[in-house]
């Protein structure tokens, strides 16, 4: 079995995520994470404040978005990625096998902003400065218009990013359905836990495997989180 839980990095929802992996004891973990991101999170690379000239090398889509959401998790009391380090510490409790299954961050990102054209920077640009002025109520309408139909809004955000899409959505879903694969072949219990936006897609991809979603509104709706944790202590029982 492979459980997808879909979760975005603003949004205060560790504690549920680390409640469903130890209650389905998974043999492993994977996270929508690279390794050496993981490591710099979880505080493993001692790293100092980029410099100014390093800044500069980083493309303004990976500062911009990096900023946009180290707001945001602020206000929901959290910290980016904080899902990510839970999910993993979890699986380690466990005894699981953590598997992270995420290409570069800064250099996927990188690609992106260098294959952007001028219109789609400006457009993206615009998106991201106004999603800033809208704050939380921003995040929470994007949350439920994709609780609604993940698949519309991608092709409505396909039209307006193209390459964004392409390069963020498409081609990282296939590159970590062949690594949730390779798992899948010496793994019977697996919890692969990513970006809501990449589960639909990936289910798709993983078709001829035992696929269960748990999509993000799940655990950010109290009744529904509620059913599942009865649900999974009843299992156990």
């Amino acid at each position: 079995m492979i459980t997808i839980i879909g979760v975005a990095h603003v949004f205060n929802i560790a504690e549920p995520v680390a409640f469903i992996i130890k209650h389905l004891w998974p043999d492993a973990v994977l996270v929508e994470l690279d390794e050496t991101r993981y490591k710099i999170m979880s505080g493993e690379y001692k790293t100092a404040e980029p410099t100014e000239a390093q800044k500069k090398e980083m493309s303004k889509l990976y500062r911009r978005t990096a900023e946009y959401q180290d707001g945001l998790s602020k206000e929901y009391g959290s910290s980016t990625g904080a899902e990510m380090l839970m999910a993993v510490n979890a699986g380690k409790t466990l005894g699981a096998e953590i598997g992270f299954i995420d290409q570069s961050a800064v250099n996927v990102l990188d690609e992106v902003w260098e294959g952007m054209s001028f219109w789609e920077r400006r457009r993206y640009s615009w998106s991201l400065f106004t999603d800033k002025l809208k704050g939380r109520k921003k995040a929470e309408m994007t949350a439920a218009e994709f609780a609604r139909d993940s698949d519309a809004m991608i092709e409505d955000m396909r039209r307006k990013f193209p390459t964004l899409v392409r390069k963020l959505i498409d081609e990282r879903n296939e590159s970590m359905a062949e690594r949730i694969k390779e798992f899948a072949s010496r793994r019977n219990n697996i919890v692969v836990v990513v970006g809501d936006a990449h589960v639909e897609g990936l289910v798709r991809l993983l078709e001829g495997h035992e696929v269960r979603k748990i999509r993000l509104e799940t655990l950010l709706d109290k009744p529904k989180m509620n059913e599942l944790r009865s649900e999974l202590w009843n299992r156990e029982v």
